[in-house]
């Protein structure tokens, strides 16, 4: 993250009243709640774990046994049961 210089970015009138909250102290001000990405957006693991979640229901679908797609994940049984029956 990178800092930025609140005198170079806030009009004269809101850093005053900033200041009369908090001075020379860093804050952090998060997005809004609409501008905010959903979790693994940024990193594509959303995106990852739902093409390995559709690969095992398709396996599974085909006839795969539930031991065999827990060995070849490296996930337990219980994760690839709530896998193989989520409605997604």
């Amino acid at each position: 993250m990178e800092y930025l210089k609140a005198v170079e970015i806030f009009p004269d009138h809101l850093l005053k009243e900033i200041q009369r909250y908090i001075q020379g102290e860093m804050i952090y001000i998060p997005n809004r709640p609409s501008q905010r990405r959903k979790w693994g957006e940024s990193s594509g693991a959303a995106s990852y774990y739902q093409i390995r979640n559709e690969e095992i229901r398709k396996s599974f679908r085909e006839g795969s046994a539930m031991n065999q797609l827990s060995e070849h994940y490296g996930l337990s049984i219980e994760s690839i049961k709530k896998i193989v029956y989520s409605n997604k």
